[in-house]
């Protein structure tokens, strides 16, 4: 009975303490906070502004593209934050050679990139998501076959499960950056 006493009076002290810690003094916040940063924040928010896209979206793009590692590099030659493709960002920068590993650059090349599907996408922010990922053509595709709707309502057909499983991702961490971040 000493034991079984003891015991319940610790777990009461624990509550007590992870009450203290993290409700009132906010520390749940500031640990998700780190879970889920804003670097690179001056270019994030310039390019989103510029593109008309939440920032918060960008943020949540690039936490699950590279883990806001610049130097990030795919299994299929995707670069830096935003994980993009050579032949993307030059088509988009209308430039020969673009650095890929410069912060600045992927994030005003892949926020651009993204106001573009956005904007292709009725600003259906899960299809552009997809199409990000799989490219307009295989959403095209879906689309036209009946696999997913154009609205967006039924993004769990998404065909590619690495697809499915990222715009869901993406989803989830947005809805996270929203929920720490906006005023």
């Amino acid at each position: 009975m000493k034991v079984l006493k003891r015991l319940l009076i610790l777990l009461i002290f624990i509550f007590i303490l992870y009450f203290v810690l993290f409700h009132l003094l906010g520390l749940e916040n500031k640990i998700m906070k780190i879970a889920y940063p804003q670097e690179y924040a001056e270019y994030v928010t310039k390019y989103a502004e510029e593109c008309e896209v939440d920032p918060l979206l960008i943020f949540a793009i690039i936490k699950a593209e590279s883990d806001f590692n610049p130097q990030a590099k795919s299994h299929n030659d995707a670069k830096g934050l935003m994980q993009l493709m050579d032949k993307t960002a030059i088509e988009l920068s209308k430039q020969v050679e673009v650095d890929l590993y410069d912060p600045e650059t992927n994030i005003r090349l892949g926020t651009y990139y993204f106001s573009q599907l956005l904007e292709k996408y009725d600003n259906q922010v899960g299809i552009a998501l997809a199409a990000y990922n799989a490219g307009m053509g295989n959403v095209n595709n879906w689309i036209e076959r009946g696999t997913i709707k154009a609205d967006g309502t039924d993004l769990e057909n998404i065909p590619y499960k690495e697809t499915n499983m990222y715009v869901r991702r993406i989803l989830n961490d947005y809805e996270m950056y929203q929920n720490l971040y906006k005023e």
